[in-house]
Order: C-alpha cells, then structure tokens, then sequence
C-alpha cells in the first residue's frame, strides 16, 4: 500500500476495493465491472492475504452458481424448476405488453420472455423498462398448470448502493490535493496514473465530463483498442451504450404511440459506440437531436425536458497529421453524413483521442481506488444536484473570438472537471486556469474542422482565447494542428457561375442556376432543361434535369459528378410470370411510399403461418419509408382458421410495430374478398393474388428463403395507380 492507498482505505472505508482483484475476476466473465466490484465488496473487505484469498473464492463461486452464461440458459431454467426457486446474477428487462394488459420480465441469459413480475418491483424504477438493470433476482417456479408463464420473479435487488452520503464524500475530497484526488479518480477507473502523462489525465477525466455533467455533448475520435466504450458500458449503472445500429425518435426520444418517453428521459448518458455506422432513416431523427443537444429539450407533439448528455465515440483510420495537412480531409471524416455542421457545433468537447494509450495491462492499477458503483453514485448526484455554472461564469473571462456555443461548450467542460476534482471546494487559481485551457482547446478542435468544411468564413474565429490572471491574453492552440496551414488557413476556393459564353457558342438554351446547401458541403447547379442543337448532325437531342454536383468536401477540391434526374413514379400494369423472380414487396411497393403516412392493406389471406410471414415482411417494406406511421391491416378468416393464434400472432407483429413507433390496427372483415393496397399520398397497388404470389421453396434451406427478391413466384398481374 502507497501513502494514497492508507489515505484512501482511512477515509473512505467500505467504500474502496483493489483493482487488481478486479483485473483476476475479470479476465473471462463478461460482467460489467460495477457488478464485480458490488462482489468484491461484500467478500473481500479486508486487507489480510487469506480473508481476501477467502473472499476471492466466494465471489467466483457465487458468479459460479448465480451469473448465467448464455450457452447455459437451458440449464439454469432446470434449475429453478428442480430447486423450486434460485437467485442469478444478470440484466433484467421489463416489457409491458399491451394487449395482455400486465408486464412480463426477462433475463438477458436466461431465454424466457415471459417471466411473470410484480409491480412493486418495477414501478418505482423506470430503468427496468427502458434498457434494463443489473440485479440479483430470485426466479421462482410456477407449477399452477392453468397459468401461461413458468417463472416468476420472487425478490429483485438492483446492483447498486442502496444510500448515499455526499457531504461525506465531499469532506473526505477535502484530505486530498488536487493531483492526489486526480490519481484516485484516475485508479477508481482502473488505471494507473502513474504511467500517463498530464494530458492524458485530462483525456480520461473528460471522457468522465457527461456523467457529471447534464446536457454534456462530446465526442472522441481515434484509433481502436483505447476503451473509449468501456466507461459507458462498464463504469457507470446510470450509462448506457449503443453499438452501431439503427438510432430512432421512438428509441431515443419520444415514441408518440405508446406516450413514453426514450432512452434520454432514463439514462444520464447515452453513448454512441461507432459513430460512424449509425443508421439514421428518419430527417426528423436528427432535427430532435439537434433540439435535444442545444437545450436539452425537444417536442413531439408534448414538450420533454431530460437531462442526459450525449457521448460520441468512433475510430479514425487515417494518419491525423496528414488530416490536418490536408486540405481535403477534417476531423470529423468518420461522421455519418446526417451529422452535418449544425450537429458539429453542438459538441462542447473534441477529445483527441489518437493521443490515448491503446488498453493494455501495463496502464492497469493493482491499488485501491473507489468501488465504481459509489463513485458513479457521486457523479450521479452531482448532474442532478450541482451546478457550477455561474461559479465557472464568474471567474472565467473568455476573448473576443469566442462565440455563443464556443462559450456554453468551455463552461460546461470547466463545470465537468470542478464536479469530478473539486466536489465542494473551488480549485486554485492555477489550476482553474488549466481547465479552461483544456477546454479551449477542445472546443477549438471543433472549429477549426467546422472551418474547413465551410465555404465560408462563418467558423473562421478558431483563434478562441482567454485572459490569464495577469490580464494577458492567450490564443490556446490544437497541438496536432497549430502549424497545419491547411488547418489554420484553409483555401476558400470561388464557386465559379455557369460559363454564359460556353452555353452560347454550343447553342445551350433555357439554363438556369441554382446553388443550394452549402452547409452540407456541396453546391448543385440545376439545369432545368438544355437543349443541344447540332446543326451539322441535322439532329436535335434535349438533356432534362441535369445536375451538376459540386463536391466540396475541403475547399480547395472540386469533383464534379453527373448524377441522374430523379425520377417520379407512375402508374403500371403489369404481368409477374410463373417462375419469375426479381419481385419482392420492397420493389413493388417502395417507389410509391414518398410522403405517405399511413397504408391500408385488404388482403382476406393473412390466416396461415406463411401468409402471416409475408405480411410480416411487407410491414419489413414498408418501414424503410421514413414517413410512414401507420398501418391498417383489414382481412378475413374461415372455419378453419385458428383465430385465436392468428390473433396472438399479429399482436406480436403489433407490439413489435410499436416499439417502433407504428401504429398497426388489425379489423377482420368475414365478406371481404378483394385485395387492395392504399396509401394515404393517392397510390393504389392492386395484386391479384395479394401478397400470396410466391411459390413454396422446395426446400427451407435454398435461395430465396428469406430474400424474396430471389423466390420464384406465381403469376399473377399488378395494377399500380393513382386516385385523386
């Protein structure tokens, strides 16, 4: 033990645990850290080589007998039924299904959906219904025969600390000095600050900032293996991560059919794992981002105020130097292109994170530190309960270059590090001054990307500055790019009009010139309608709806492309031979979608198990539209079909549609014979079979089982048209 460790156990006994236990028990289990360190706790309390050799024993044993691993869920449900009951380790989910009207439980590893649960359990925590908590849960067996569930849930207790005393926590920070208390921050997390340098201390307790910190956007760019997920995942109960995917309104913010709101109203961070592959489908998605960044606010027919912050973090794969030497590239190249630079300039925080050491033992403690849990606890009050804002307003004196979210992004970053390093107390002059370079720098980083990219000088003040306790005032520089021209000068190349002489001399006519976004990064030119005349050919051939793209992604580089008038869709009439592939819902159906809410399918076949199969498909169609909101389903049974299955069935398709933020409504109309399918925008698609014109597979395991596009099918004709 080091004179931090005898500082440390002194003061804050029961609530420190050594990290290199952690590091052993680790290796092999797939637990977040803050569930180990919640057992290391409770058996490892002690400083004697045998009771912690003893605890060590306990904690393996019990995630021997109570974690479930997922190749193990089979006999983990034997064992609740034999024993009669039995407590797990694992992340609980609840899910409230409408048209059963109760709530049903599930365990990640323990593959049971319907795991009955009572309300006593889940009403007073909200976590449990959107992404789910670690627990210790005790599932017992239900052996009443008439009941539809074989589990139940007897006790629940989340994984985290129960009380938590912050005065003390605060009084005990007042024993420590400020790089003391940085370095146990820094050890609480796993790490040894003793193998990083000043800067790096400051990386890692920026990537901390969006836990203490509401509303905090930031974003961290670098090369693979630096855990720049591991705190979102690991350190925090009161963080979430996304991995890559689908990001939605219904999902992050407001589902307006089931009136509840998304992952912000319920997390204090939410975490984007690999920026650079999420799918957004929806404009509006990014409209509400923008909203909720700026002010933590947004509306979706209801006003909703939450406090989360959100965290980007992603991978650059190019060399950072020759980024910022280059005059084609920025910072932000791994952005999706739905990220454009109103997004960009809501970001507080850029953190290098290509100056971050790549994870490995030699940066892990084996000294005592926090129990991640109670230091979670601490950040946790802090962003509900501490603001520092008009502290940090009061001594902070910013220069002229300094913008309005230039400013809010450096508060807030300075208000993040008061929080983690000086809990109740105010930092020295010095220090306090330190802070605000970093977030200077940090916050320039930003703009300087963002003044590349634009044309214009909108971005160009990135020379952000503050006034040192001596008056002076200092230009805080991004080390990577200080004597980058590219970076600090970028050439603003002009955008040259359509040549007026080049159009008369070959006889262009009818040419007009528009420019529009330039904040996306390209300028199109439009040419309505040319028409070329060639007088010595004796012909005459018209080129409609061109567009001249303009790719600007740097100024200084102009690529031109040609790309294709966009065409409308028209009516059809058409025949789908016997044997025909080629023909899936998606290509029936998608070009009609445009701008359509709500569609209405009549089809009497949605009865058996493959036509409910193709309805679901279809509804896999017709969600790619992101205007889509409804749809109505209107079929048809007969004596022998199984209506209670088929109602179960679509109901499931129902709650599925929901999560989603689509409305289905099922109506079964007995005297309904034709098909037809109407979209609220005046397009009728009428099939002749319904979405039953596909043949049998011969076989479960050949092409075009699942790719429709690829099935043979029967013939049938289509009719595509349009009703006023």
């Amino acid at each position: 033990m080091d004179n931090l460790d005898k500082k440390i156990t002194e003061l804050f006994d029961g609530k420190v645990v050594r990290k290199d236990l952690l590091h052993r028990i680790k290796k092999g289990t797939n637990v977040p850290t803050f569930v180990l360190e919640f057992l290391l706790a409770r058996y490892c309390a002690s400083d004697e080589p045998d009771e912690i050799q003893e605890g060590m024993e306990a904690v393996l044993e019990t995630l021997q007998d109570n974690y479930v691993r997922p190749n193990e869920a089979n006999t983990a449900q034997s064992k609740v039924a034999t024993k009669g009951s039995h407590r797990f380790i694992d992340k609980v989910h609840v899910r409230y299904v409408e048209k059963e009207k109760r709530h049903w439980a599930s365990l990640e590893n323990f593959n049971s959906q319907r795991i009955a649960i009572g309300q006593k359990f889940y009403k007073d925590n909200d976590r449990l219904l959107e992404g789910g908590i670690w627990a210790e849960v005790t599932l017992a067996y239900n052996d009443i025969e008439e009941d539809k569930y074989a589990f139940y849930v007897e006790d629940l207790r989340p994984i985290q600390l129960s009380r938590f005393d912050f005065k003390k926590y605060g009084q005990g920070r007042k024993a420590f000095s400020r790089d003391e208390w940085l370095d146990l921050i820094l050890r609480s997390v796993g790490l040894e600050p003793g193998k990083l340098n000043h800067r790096q201390k400051f990386h890692f307790i920026n990537r901390l900032a969006p836990l203490v910190e509401a509303n905090y956007n930031f974003i961290e760019l670098g090369p693979r293996g630096t855990g720049k997920s591991y705190f979102f995942s690991e350190f925090s109960p009161y963080s979430t991560l996304i991995s890559g995917g689908q990001a939605t309104k219904a999902t992050l913010f407001y589902n307006n059919n089931r009136k509840k709101i998304g992952l912000v109203g319920f997390w204090d961070t939410v975490a984007f794992d690999e920026v650079g592959g999420i799918k957004i489908k929806d404009p509006d998605t990014i409209q509400i981002m923008k909203d909720f960044m700026a002010n933590g606010r947004f509306s979706r027919g209801v006003e909703v105020i939450a406090d989360a912050s959100l965290a980007f973090v992603g991978n650059i794969d190019q060399s950072v130097k020759q980024i910022v030497n280059s005059s084609e590239y920025d910072l932000f190249q791994p952005l999706p292109p739905q990220f454009d630079l109103a997004v960009m300039d809501r970001f507080a925080s850029y953190i290098p994170g290509w100056e971050m050491p790549k994870t490995s033992s030699a940066y892990l403690t084996g000294n005592y530190g926090f129990i991640t849990d109670y230091l979670a606890e601490a950040f946790h009050y802090q962003l509900k309960h501490s603001n520092r804002f008009e502290e940090v307003s009061c001594r902070i004196k910013l220069g002229n270059s300094v913008e309005g979210r230039d400013e809010k992004g450096i508060k807030k970053t300075v208000c993040a590090f008061l929080k983690i390093l000086h809990p109740e107390d105010s930092p020295s002059d010095r220090d306090f001054e330190a802070y605000v370079a970093y977030a200077i720098e940090n916050r320039r980083r930003i703009k300087e990307q963002m003044n590349k990219r634009k044309p214009d000088d909108e971005f160009a003040k990135i020379d952000l500055s503050y006034f040192a306790e001596d008056g002076n005032e200092v230009v805080v520089y991004c080390p990577e790019s200080k004597s980058a021209q590219a970076t600090q000068n970028p050439v603003r190349s002009e955008l040259e009009s359509v040549d007026q002489e080049a159009f008369s001399k070959n006889g262009l006519k009818n040419k007009k010139s528009t420019i529009e976004n330039p904040v996306e990064g390209f300028v199109e030119r439009v040419v309505e309608e040319v028409v070329e005349e060639s007088i010595e050919e004796g012909t005459e051939s018209s080129i409609k709806g061109v567009v001249e793209k303009t790719t600007i992604n740097n100024p200084g580089k102009i690529t031109k492309k040609i790309a294709e008038e966009k065409t409308e869709p028209v009516e059809q009439h058409l025949s789908i031979l016997y044997g025909d592939t080629g023909h899936s819902y998606e290509s029936i159906i998608s070009a009609y979608l445009e701008n359509g809410k709500e569609i209405t399918i009549e089809d009497p076949y949605i009865r058996s198990n493959h036509q409910i199969h193709n309805f679901v498909r279809f509804c896999e169609a017709v969600i790619k539209s992101p205007t889509i909101r409804k749809i109505n389903l209107i079929t048809s049974y007969d004596e022998f079909t199984p209506l209670v299955e088929l109602q179960d069935k679509l109901g499931e398709l129902q709650q599925s549609l929901l999560e989603m933020d689509i409305e289905l409504n099922i109506e079964i109309n007995p005297q309904l014979h034709d098909r037809e399918i109407r979209i609220d925008n005046g397009w009728v698609i009428k099939i002749g079979r319904g979405l039953d014109f596909y043949q049998k597979p011969d076989s479960w395991y050949e092409i075009g089982v699942n790719d429709l596009s690829l099935r043979k099918c029967l013939e049938t004709k289509v009719d595509i048209f349009r009703k006023e």
